[in-house]
């Protein structure tokens, strides 16, 4: 058999993983009515900007020659950020779900007098 070589993973090929998934979680935002698959395309949107970070911060690192972890920082806030927002997502999610017996977000009306 021969002895194939792989290709190294540049940045190149996180920032296409990172654009699929924004891509991915965009369409799911603009396209779905379910309240859920909506926060889960709000959560692939959030990871895809913490894929850039992580990318662009080795990028970073490779061309100064020095340690540079600030994008693995941002991406750790990214991810709290995200865990904050799936507890509160779903709590009021569930309240809805309680209420309105839907969670369809073209029936939710709750601000209307």
């Amino acid at each position: 058999m021969e002895n194939l070589a792989l290709a190294p993973v540049t940045s190149m090929h996180y920032l296409i993983v990172s654009l699929i998934l924004f891509g991915i979680g965009t369409v799911g935002v603009l396209t779905r009515r379910n309240a859920i698959i909506i926060m889960m395309s709000i959560e692939l949107i959030l990871n895809a900007a913490a894929i850039n970070f992580v990318a662009f911060s080795g990028v970073i690192a490779a061309q100064s020659g020095q340690p540079n972890q600030v994008g693995q920082v941002f991406a750790l806030f990214v991810i709290a950020v995200a865990a904050g927002e799936a507890a509160i997502g779903l709590a009021i999610i569930i309240s809805l779900m309680r209420n309105r017996k839907s969670i369809n977000v073209d029936e939710i009306n709750l601000m209307r007098g």
